[in-house]
């Protein structure tokens, strides 16, 4: 995976960044979600990389990146610290703006980004998911039922990380499997997933992740809202056509409330876009982001 890409690690914001990169020209920032890697942009990056300095990185608390001290507000893991991160990592690299590709938690981040760093984003693809105020405010039976971990990943320590620490391997297959099935995934990629849920301190990060998303970072977007602050970069929002998102909310509509200039549409593939439909994703992406 990643030919002719170097894996690399900076610390920038305070915190050590995992990250591979790869290519020549204008930026374009990866950010992958949950329970993943940067390793899940793998069958993308061949093609992405033809056109693009790509950066793929881990998020703090994911991957190899560090896996930094939690706080009782939960602030370390706020969308606003893990995307400050990524700026200054860009930026480390020489690119003051850049493109921005991201997926599910990485996704979170790169809205929270956009909000807080508009000239740093030219333009900007999410995938497979709706506002995170959006999504808890309209929150039904059938949502929770299909997005339990959102839920159980809140609880008060220690009890969700102990659970993933017991049985981390069972929580990986089990989480994706259940969105889409394991076939899209291929062993190498899996194996590194599963390696990295095995990390110390990794079930821990990413409950703080999940619990700033439902503390912290409403509290930010609601201050936007109030601000009336709508994101100015050219959006693309694609959802898989099979999966949660487009079944419980209305992406577009959502996104045409937070952002002024919306574009997207649902895929034939469930939530792990990248890997389940990498060729429909680049058919996508790559006019939007050369446009």
């Amino acid at each position: 995976m990643f030919e002719n890409f170097t894996l690399e690690q900076k610390t920038v914001n305070g915190v050590r960044i995992n990250y591979r990169v790869g290519g020549s020209g204008p930026g374009l920032l990866l950010l992958h979600g949950h329970p993943q890697t940067h390793v899940l942009w793998h069958k993308c990056a061949p093609e992405l990389v033809r056109h693009f300095t790509v950066v793929a990185a881990d998020l703090r608390g994911y991957g190899d990146s560090e896996k930094v001290a939690s706080d009782p507000g939960h602030v370390n893991y706020s969308k606003r610290v893990m995307a400050k991160d990524q700026v200054e990592l860009m930026r480390s690299l020489g690119f003051e703006d850049f493109y921005l590709l991201a997926h599910d938690r990485g996704a979170r981040v790169a809205h929270r980004l956009a909000a807080d760093h508009p000239a740093a984003v030219k333009r900007m693809a999410l995938l497979d998911i709706a506002p995170t105020l959006a999504m808890y405010r309209q929150t039904t039976e059938g949502f929770a039922r299909a997005y339990w971990h959102w839920f159980f990943l809140i609880r008060p320590a220690p009890l969700p990380e102990a659970m993933l620490e017991a049985a981390p391997e069972l929580y990986v297959r089990g989480v994706m499997n259940r969105q889409a099935g394991l076939s899209p995934f291929t062993e190498e990629a899996m194996a590194e997933y599963i390696r990295c849920m095995k990390l110390p301190g990794t079930a821990r990060a990413i409950c703080e992740d999940y619990r700033a998303a439902a503390d912290t970072d409403l509290r930010h977007d609601e201050e936007d809202i109030t601000a009336g602050h709508r994101l100015c970069c050219p959006l693309l929002v694609l959802w898989g056509g099979g999966g949660v998102i487009g079944k419980f909310f209305d992406p577009l509509a959502e996104w045409r409330k937070a952002a002024e200039n919306v574009q997207g549409k649902a895929l034939d593939c469930g939530h792990y876009i990248a890997e389940e439909a990498p060729e429909q994703l680049l058919r996508e992406v790559l006019p939007f982001l050369l446009g």
